[in-house]
């Protein structure tokens, strides 16, 4: 670390969902940071009512090029995490996910920084063990639609854990389980973004196969959280750990519980399931319980309950 405070931390993907509530906590605690985005699926809006604060610096970038800053801490959270938008380009999936990786950990080694990498429960595919915890190896479709982002975030794990070995670069990795909350990307053809709009606007609910297929959703709030809390742990804590909800719900209960709080006149369609769509996916947290004190807080109803108020204040 450099000899003076505060603390200067630099956030890829930091105009995101996730990556836009980490900048604003980590400055709240008041350390300098610096934002890395491409803007391609995060959103200026997302950081606006950032711009003005002396500690916050943003970045047009993208992490398949070089950076070169000086930073004591790196959140390597830049990359596309819905299909809609992982698929639309995927060999620059691919490319963010390996070249940005083997970027950001080249700019680590030279700086002596600590890494974390956002990694997710997609490296565990369409798992066969449930729930899952992070000695699973996975079931992963190497040539499907969705291996740009599985097998980009498998490599990317495979990059981090080669450069601590070989290089003693001080990593972190988390998999993160489904997070929503405000700022959602009202497009990114997620589940609960979908169907909040869909309920607010009175469009058709659309449910995949027959809802009978179960996710874990973690509020936007605690996820930062549990980053923060690993990125905090000592060097010998490398993880992988599980980050996410182990309260599981089905996509149809979903549905249901979105069309009761919106007070919505819409009715719940059936379309085919897409490819590779995982039937179960529920984290087993153990270890984040035991290593980080960590563990979700924030209720299914309270998150959705915000979530619908952040998309009724922009539609």
């Amino acid at each position: 670390m450099r000899p003076y405070q505060p603390k200067r931390i630099l956030v890829t993907g930091g105009g995101g969902f996730l990556g836009s509530h980490l900048c604003e906590r980590l400055l709240d605690k008041g350390y300098e940071v610096i934002c890395v985005d491409n803007f391609f699926s995060g959103s200026k809006n997302n950081i606006a009512h950032l711009l003005k604060n002396r500690n916050f610096e943003l970045i047009r970038h993208d992490i398949i090029h070089p950076l070169y800053v000086e930073v004591d801490e790196i959140y390597n959270l830049a990359c596309p995490a819905s299909p809609i938008h992982y698929q639309y380009n995927p060999i620059k999936t691919v490319k963010t996910n390996v070249i940005g990786s083997i970027n950001m950990l080249g700019l680590a080694k030279r700086i002596r920084a600590k890494i974390l990498q956002a990694s997710t429960s997609e490296v565990y595919g369409n798992p066969e063990k449930h729930p899952q915890d992070e000695s699973y190896w996975g079931n992963v479709n190497p040539i499907g639609p969705r291996s740009c982002y599985d097998e980009g975030k498998r490599c990317a794990e495979t990059l981090f854990f080669d450069y601590h070995r070989q290089n003693n670069v001080r990593i972190k990795v988390i998999r993160i389980f489904n997070t929503y909350g405000p700022r959602m990307h009202p497009k990114d053809g997620r589940v609960i973004s979908n169907l909040i709009i869909q309920a607010l606007t009175n469009q058709p609910l659309t449910v995949y196969g027959d809802g009978s297929q179960t996710r874990s959703f973690c509020y936007v709030d605690d996820m930062i959280d549990g980053m923060m809390r690993m990125m905090e742990t000592s060097d010998e804590i490398t993880g992988p750990i599980n980050l996410g909800n182990p309260e599981e719900i089905s996509i149809l209960k979903l549905a249901e519980l979105i069309l009761k709080m919106c007070k919505s006149r819409s009715k719940i369609i059936f379309l085919p399931l897409p490819k590779d769509d995982p039937i179960r996916r529920r984290p087993d947290i153990s270890l984040a319980k035991r290593i980080l004190d960590w563990e979700p807080k924030i209720s299914i109803e309270e998150g959705i309950e915000k979530t619908i108020a952040y998309f009724k204040s922009i539609l």
